[in-house]
């Protein structure tokens, strides 16, 4: 994904949630409802079956044509071929992700409610970052709040794509593309949707610029 595309809907998984449908179809339902990038996060200890379903998701993200990052673990994208990794506040830094995965991948960053830290991002050679939580949110139920300002700020001082993350919907995530989020990352609200697609597309109908997939 050209960084000029990072736009639409960013769908992060969840282990706790895959079991209804499985793992491959439920993100096959949402990349046919809009999603524009993929994220693999589990946090299990579960290591050969981390990497089969990364891998899988991978060949399904490719003929989707939707990159597929992986959460935290540089050592896990490299494995599987991943096009890139998200990094939070104990990960390793950006040059280590760059010097594995190179040149081409998609590394994002974690700031939280933290502007200098985006700042701090961008100079390490992210690709993009991510502020929230916006909302309260059920995936992490205590994290920091983050204010929308942020996302204004972003946008006139920044020059990356921008992710908003955090208990975001269908009904409350227009205000945050308003102030200038490019991409909303979301998990309960697409994943544990009774149709995944249709969820899905209803966060997509907030890109009204964007090419239907």
């Amino acid at each position: 994904m050209p960084l000029g595309r990072c736009r639409g809907l960013y769908v992060i998984t969840d282990a706790g949630l895959s079991g209804r449908g499985g793992l491959a179809p439920m993100v096959a339902e949402a990349i046919a409802g809009g999603a524009r990038l993929v994220q693999y996060r589990d946090k299990g200890d579960d290591a050969a079956r981390r990497r089969e379903e990364a891998g899988v998701l991978v060949t399904l993200c490719r003929a989707g044509g939707v990159p597929l990052i992986v959460n935290d673990d540089i050592g896990l994208a490299a494995e599987v071929g991943a096009d890139g990794v998200h990094l939070g506040r104990e990960d390793p830094a950006v040059d280590s992700a760059r010097r594995r995965l190179g040149r081409e991948a998609l590394i994002g960053v974690s700031c939280y409610d933290r502007f200098e830290r985006a700042i701090a991002a961008r100079a390490a050679g992210a690709d993009y970052v991510a502020f929230g939580s916006f909302f309260p949110s059920v995936t992490k139920p205590g994290a920091v709040r983050a204010d929308v300002g942020l996302l204004r700020q972003a946008r006139r001082e920044l020059g990356l794509p921008v992710v908003a993350i955090g208990g975001i919907t269908s009904e409350n995530g227009a205000a945050l593309i308003a102030a200038g989020a490019d991409m909303l990352a979301v998990v309960h609200a697409v994943f544990a949707a009774r149709d995944v697609r249709v969820a899905a597309a209803a966060f997509a109908r907030l890109f009204p610029d964007e090419e239907p997939p």
